[in-house]
């Protein structure tokens, strides 16, 4: 359990703080972290002396929901907040505000960053983020708020 945490996990989600998570890539990510926790855990022995691999449901029970699609959510919360502490002239917080000249192409919008985390806000029915942004110790009660939920 310790080197799922402490090794693969960053490896895998190196940078997650900026992805804009689609259906696609949460479900590659589901797939490849119950693929490494059944190499953790390995199977289990069933009473008849018969050895089967473990569910998702027992997967997720033992790694108490904390799964690596919350964790990168947590992580652009996280993001999230630094950058809309930043002062206005950061180089981070000018691409961040940038607005494009050009429209977007006709046909739906693709999802931005900024729309999936505010939707993750949303979920976590907070409200007044944009006051609560700005006061750091506040935030970061908010974010490990963010880690317990299984919702997000």
């Amino acid at each position: 359990m310790k080197l799922y945490w402490s090794v693969i996990r960053p490896i895998v989600v190196y940078g997650c703080e900026t992805w804009v998570l689609k259906e696609s890539i949460i479900q590659k990510l589901s797939v490849f972290g119950r693929k490494i926790l059944r190499k953790i855990f390995g199977p289990t022995k069933e009473a008849n002396g018969i050895w089967r691999i473990k569910t998702n449901k027992e997967l997720v029970e033992l790694i108490k929901h904390r799964n690596m699609i919350s964790y990168v959510k947590v992580q652009r919360l996280s993001w999230f907040g630094h950058t809309n502490r930043m002062p206005e002239t950061s180089i981070v917080k000018r691409i961040y505000k940038w607005k494009p000249f050009t429209g977007r192409p006709a046909g739906r919008p693709k999802s931005r960053w900024e729309d999936d985390v505010r939707n993750d806000l949303k979920k976590m029915k907070l409200v007044k983020w944009a006051e609560q942004v700005q006061d750091r110790s506040k935030w970061k009660a908010i974010v490990e708020k963010a880690k317990t939920l299984s919702e997000l």
